[in-house]
């Protein structure tokens, strides 16, 4: 049964104050096939027997047969059994903004802990309580350089960033006034172009935004480019849309990175039909004012014991719209608990064993598809998990693998016209010897 506490009255006055002659006028910007496919083509009057039916059936054309080695922002990996069990207590099912601390300590306690967790795995100083997403987290990362560095009117953002990011970062700045993005290539070994970034930085722009690793796979050298960056008088904004290559790569912090963001769907979130998500922020004490969302804090109470509260909490709900460093007005709390449960689990050790098992999949998996499909790397820097393979008439040899039950990667011409016969594909430690095997031989001619 729907719930719509709108009347029709209601519905034409908001109408009529945002200037709008009806609700599908207000959504006309967005494509008609995607509205199109928003629809459920369900007929009224049917029974509840009925719907679940039908709905069944639809959701039974979804193929879960398909070894997957599609990365590009959302990557299957394990997850240990107690992240579940922890994260289903009745306790966490709604858990959501803690503002009576009182009340909210084991919450409080969690998102403390998952902070401290970020912070190390950065190795920068200081974490927020997360964000809802990797895309989001990068937004709200140029927001913040901006912030930091108010006469600066641009932004500069490696092409090889991932496109939805690259998209969610130019939503964000349609409304924002003095921010001008402007994109930077990569060089022929996939990292980016010194020489055009060279020529960029002067004015100096309030900061670089730079994968790591890209869309691509390629690792950066993060450690020059900080160098340069802040040489020019600007910042370094590093973003990892695969978190778990943080087990095996040099910390952001420790290369110089001013501020770092990354997804965290890898720490204990499963794979799914487009969430949920978890957007991971850290950056250097100096910069704690400007930093979005809100920050939990350890204190002690007037009796000496140790307890925790909202430190910093500049969003919107608390402060003036206007003054908020962000609208993002959730911490993905069930996420975050998730992804916390997964790193403490885990330990520095343990994250950078399955990190190793990722990288050497990878390599195998490169292997394989260039001796036995005929496919050749596409580039030459380093890798983490994912790779370009550059294949003759890759989207038929893609369709033609989903047929034999393999989704061999994402084709790139979809978002680079100049890589049409190149696939992205990415390997992780769940995927077996067997699996690569069958990779092979899907991409086969």
């Amino acid at each position: 049964m729907r719930y719509i506490p709108h009347t029709e009255a209601d519905v034409r006055a908001m109408l009529e104050a945002i200037g709008q002659p009806s609700l599908n006028a207000l959504v006309a910007h967005i494509p008609e096939t995607l509205r199109r496919q928003a629809t459920l083509d369900v007929p009224d009057g049917l029974s509840e027997t009925e719907v679940v039916a039908r709905l069944s059936d639809l959701a039974r054309r979804n193929r879960d047969d398909l070894v997957c080695f599609a990365g590009a922002g959302a990557y299957p990996h394990a997850i240990p059994a107690v992240v579940d069990a922890i994260i289903s207590r009745s306790e966490f099912a709604t858990a959501y903004t803690p503002y009576q601390p009182e009340v909210s300590q084991g919450t409080l306690q969690a998102i403390f802990e998952f902070q401290t967790l970020v912070a190390s795995l950065f190795d920068l100083d200081v974490a927020n309580a997360s964000l809802y997403d990797g895309s989001t987290a990068t937004a709200e990362a140029v927001l913040m350089a901006k912030r930091v560095l108010p006469k600066s009117r641009r932004v500069l953002i490696a092409r090889s960033l991932p496109p939805q990011y690259r998209e969610v970062v130019s939503t964000y700045l349609e409304g924002v006034e003095g921010i001008d993005l402007e994109e930077i290539p990569w060089s022929q070994n996939g990292r980016i172009d010194a020489d055009a970034l060279e020529a960029r930085l002067r004015p100096a722009p309030a900061a670089l935004i730079v994968g790591y690793p890209s869309f691509l796979g390629v690792i950066e050298d993060v450690e020059r480019l900080a160098a340069r960056v802040h040489a020019a008088g600007s910042l370094l904004v590093t973003v990892t849309a695969e978190g778990m290559a943080l087990g095996l790569l040099r910390a952001p912090g420790t290369c110089g990175a001013d501020i770092a963001v990354a997804e965290g769907q890898s720490f204990g979130i499963p794979v799914s039909f487009g969430g949920p998500y978890l957007g991971l922020f850290a950056t250097r004490d100096r910069f704690v004012r400007s930093m979005p969302g809100r920050l939990v804090g350890e204190t002690v109470d007037s009796d000496g014991r140790r307890g925790f509260v909202l430190t910093l909490a500049t969003r919107e709900q608390h402060i003036r719209r206007e003054r908020a460093t962000s609208n993002i007005c959730t911490n993905q709390g069930l996420c975050a608990l998730a992804a916390t449960v997964f790193l403490a689990l885990a330990g520095r050790q343990g994250l950078r064993e399955i990190a190793d098992r990722n990288a050497r999949r990878a390599r195998h998996a490169l292997r394989s598809v260039c001796e036995r499909a005929g496919a050749q790397a596409m580039f030459a820097a380093p890798f983490f998990n994912e790779f370009v393979v550059r294949l003759p008439d890759a989207r038929r040899r893609h369709e033609r693998a989903l047929e034999r039950g393999v989704l061999a990667g994402v084709p790139l011409g979809r978002w680079y016209p100049d890589l049409e016969d190149a696939l992205l594909l990415c390997a992780t430690e769940a995927h077996g010897p067997e699996d690569v095997e069958r990779l092979a031989e899907a991409l086969r001619e």
